[in-house]
């Protein structure tokens, strides 16, 4: 019952929020920025797992709607205490992007906060990780925060829906130069919970309308269309509409880099029956980029990253 009483407090403190900024002088002309805006780190909550550890989710707000700030791991990316490198996000897509990787402590953690600071044009932003109670995650938590909403469970009938199963079906560090389109293979399974789920993705199509002040489409698309770098605005829409057409998609995302990725395509619905998803991935310059492979059922997210170590164009000798 606390857990749904939780659910039922955020609905209510979101329905007063969105009357109080409706009744507000100039509500519908709020600025939106392209750049130039901060990076807010955020903390998603908690879960045991069955060795006695724990696992932290980690997200973020990237303030902007087309900026995709880079900030490498290092003094202005770290997590304290202990290693400042748990894996967390260098590239950061534009809005909100929820349960982007986890961190996992030991079983002795206690009571202790773990933060993470990322600092982008000078500004520094925090998300303090803990173990309280109130952050405990379950599925109406991953399926409110990513924008599916309850799915009308009223806190007394069981979450039988499992995460998604992925792994790449391939060496997890691959080389190739720039320009060189490189193709990535996973394999993804699900225990076909919630499955396909049409009709909650026709409502979303009808509710995605663009605000009064809406930025303009971008590369020919409008916001949350699948595309490259740069877009799209809400990639965590982008898998969620493709997960509710066929119970299960993977994206293809830049989880750390230096330049642009291009994937084709960047997102692929999944046949159970045969699990594979392929994608080409083509890069702008050299460096060494990590890629995330994230496989969504419109619940539940699993990710897998494969580091990808791109040369210079042999042919070029400047």
């Amino acid at each position: 019952m606390a857990a749904n009483f939780r659910y039922r407090w955020s609905l209510v403190v979101l329905v007063i929020t969105a009357v109080l900024w409706s009744d507000a002088p100039g509500a519908l002309a709020q600025t939106v920025y392209r750049s130039g805006q901060s990076v807010q780190p955020v903390y998603e909550g908690w879960n045991e797992n069955q060795d006695g550890t724990f696992t932290m989710w980690f997200g973020y707000l990237n303030r902007n709607y087309e900026e995709t700030p880079i900030v490498p791991v290092g003094p202005d990316n770290h997590f304290s205490p202990g290693p400042t490198d748990r894996g967390q996000s260098a590239f950061f897509y534009p809005r909100r992007q929820n349960f982007v990787f986890s961190v996992t402590v030991p079983a002795n953690w206690g009571d202790q906060d773990l933060v993470w600071t990322v600092i982008h044009d000078g500004t520094a932003y925090t998300a303090v990780g803990s173990l309280w109670p109130t952050w405990v995650v379950d599925e109406g938590v991953w399926r409110a925060n990513r924008g599916a909403g309850l799915g009308g469970r009223d806190g007394q009938e069981a979450f039988a829906n499992r995460p998604p199963t992925l792994r790449f079906d391939i060496d997890t560090t691959v080389t190739t130069t720039v320009g060189r389109p490189v193709t990535l293979t996973v394999l993804a399974g699900d225990d076909g919970q919630p499955g396909p789920q049409p009709d909650r993705l026709q409502r979303r199509q009808r509710g995605y309308a663009p605000l009064p002040n809406d930025l303009p489409t971008i590369g020919g698309r409008r916001s949350g269309a699948a595309s490259g770098v740069g877009g799209p605005t809400d990639q965590n829409m982008v898998k969620v509409r493709n997960a509710y057409q066929t119970g299960l998609a993977v994206t293809w995302l830049v989880h750390r880099g230096s330049g642009a990725v291009m994937f084709d395509p960047s997102v692929v619905p999944v046949d159970l029956a045969d699990g594979q998803a392929f994608t080409t991935a083509t890069f702008s310059r050299p460096g060494i980029y990590i890629i995330r492979a994230v496989a969504d059922d419109g619940s539940f997210a699993t990710g897998a990253n494969v580091t990808v170590r791109v040369h210079g164009d042999p042919t070029d000798r400047r």
